[in-house]
């Protein structure tokens, strides 16, 4: 069985929800606290094993790939200064091998994923995708390569959500659970209204491919959105070979709308070694000034 060391990270969305803050710039770039949210996309891969990266961008994406590109003025600067903690900081992004992929005009997530076809060639690999960060004692990609290292099946992670927001997501139809936490999986549906949903099982954003998804992404027609759905292959993928579902029991945290954004600074902010303190200070006297107000 190949070893799993590549992935591929989707980032040419146009970022619509963030206008007017992404005319410029690109969504995978909006801070969490002070770290590019794409930035904990790439350091849990790193810390899963994986080596090669691909980032697949599109128009107006060129400040991803300044950001992972060596700055040799700005090293210079700080190794003069002896500034040796900032250095790591930005140096931290030397230390994988990642690549940038353009698609043409976004086609959808599915689309997205058939573009770095050429990257992966023939070896399994992981899709993580960058609304969703992940936080537990073993990273999600890990989790998920673990699992495929015992089964050799594709598997994608996905996490129990409230009934009534399953129209937001992809969601499993589980035949039985395999092991705890592991699912062997009938059919997936592209964001079911809750009076069909087949379950609260939503897929979040990391998926285990191997790379017979390839074939089916490139017969599977426009769906939801006239985009190439990629949960539509894996629905395809599932009738000739079997995909599993990983359930994911830490914590998530959504970047993909404003609040959501917003709440996740707050959760990185109140355990961020340099504001924590002053931070939950101004919530507290936030909280009682809300209380007074109501």
């Amino acid at each position: 069985m190949k070893k799993v060391t590549k992935a591929i990270i989707p980032a040419a969305g146009l970022g619509t929800r963030f206008l007017p803050e992404t005319k410029a710039m690109p969504k995978e770039m909006l801070p969490i606290v002070d770290t590019p949210t794409i930035q904990y996309i790439v350091e849990e891969a790193k810390e899963s094993g994986i080596t090669d990266l691909v980032i697949v961008i599109g128009k107006g994406k060129r400040a991803i790939e300044d950001h992972f590109s060596p700055n040799y003025m700005l090293e210079a600067n700080l190794k003069s200064k002896n500034k040796t903690e900032m250095l790591e900081m930005v140096q931290k992004s030397n230390e994988m091998n990642i690549y940038f992929i353009r698609q043409p005009y976004p086609n959808g997530l599915g689309d997205a994923v058939l573009t770095a076809q050429s990257f992966i060639g023939n070896d399994p690999f992981v899709v993580m995708l960058g609304d969703d960060l992940m936080r537990d004692q073993v990273p999600l990609t890990k989790q998920l390569i673990n699992s495929y290292e015992k089964s050799g099946k594709s598997t994608l992670a996905v996490t129990r959500v409230p009934h009534q927001e399953t129209s937001k997501y992809g969601v499993i139809d589980p035949v039985s659970e395999i092991e705890t936490g592991l699912y062997d999986v009938k059919s997936f549906v592209e964001k079911p209204d809750p009076e069909v949903a087949p379950s609260d099982l939503a897929i979040i954003g990391r998926y285990l491919f191997t790379p017979e998804i390839f074939s089916v992404l490139e017969h599977t027609k426009p769906g939801k959105g006239n985009e190439v759905q990629l949960t539509d292959a894996i629905d395809t993928l599932n009738k000739s070979e079997d995909v599993y579902a990983h359930e994911f029991k830490g914590q998530r945290f959504d970047t993909g709308n404003k609040l959501s954004w917003l709440e996740t600074n707050i959760e990185y902010g109140i355990n961020h070694p340099e504001i924590k303190a002053d931070l939950r200070a101004y919530l507290l006297e936030l909280a009682e000034q809300l209380k007074k107000e109501n």
